[in-house]
């Protein structure tokens, strides 16, 4: 099973409070282990253009330099990491995930998105999430995460506080009708 560029969707009850409500994308998925961005939950406080000042990193005026910045994992909680369209590879090293995405965490994407030449759509995380060997399948495998194909509207487009319940939708699940409480036939 290969996970790559799929959501994750955290399944009420999970006993993870960090991952309450979290839809993740995974950014890799291989027998060593997963890697992945928490896509809707926003770091409390802290804008892009406050991250550019902290590095130096002067933003044009036309930057978008409010772009929200969200809590990415709770691992390395320091490393900045951004999901973003295909459009723009960095000189030093984007990850090619699929058609509609890539993922950069080296400071060249945010010197490139601070004068526009950045990617069209950007998420900017701190942290991500790590699973080691097998984890994420037994996590699977006891009901704590669904998973759905990722859309870049859904990534992209869709406001944060909507988008788990956007996920689930898209499986054909109403999140009122979802319980905390885990069976199995």
């Amino acid at each position: 099973m290969n996970l790559t560029g799929k959501l994750l969707i955290a399944m009420l009850g999970m006993g993870d409070e960090r991952f309450d409500h979290t839809v993740v994308f995974l950014c890799s998925h291989t027998k060593d282990g997963a890697m992945g961005l928490i896509i809707n939950k926003t770091a409390p406080e802290v804008q892009l253009g406050d991250l550019l000042r902290q590095l130096d990193i002067t933003p044009k005026p036309v930057t978008q330099g409010e772009i929200p910045v969200r809590f990415g994992g709770p691992v390395e909680t320091q490393r900045g990491f951004v999901l973003h369209t295909p459009d723009y590879e960095a000189s030093l090293n984007s990850l090619h995930i699929s058609e509609a995405f890539s993922m950069t965490a080296t400071l060249d994407i945010l010197e490139d998105i601070a004068i526009g030449k950045g990617p069209k759509q950007v998420l900017m995380m701190l942290g991500y999430a790590g699973w080691g060997p097998g984890q994420l399948e037994g996590e699977i495998g006891q009901n704590g995460w669904l998973t759905v194909e990722a859309d870049a509207v859904l990534v992209f487009d869709t406001e944060d506080e909507q988008k788990w319940g956007a996920a689930l939708k898209s499986l054909g699940v109403d999140p009122l009708g979802l319980s905390s409480e885990a069976g199995h036939a």
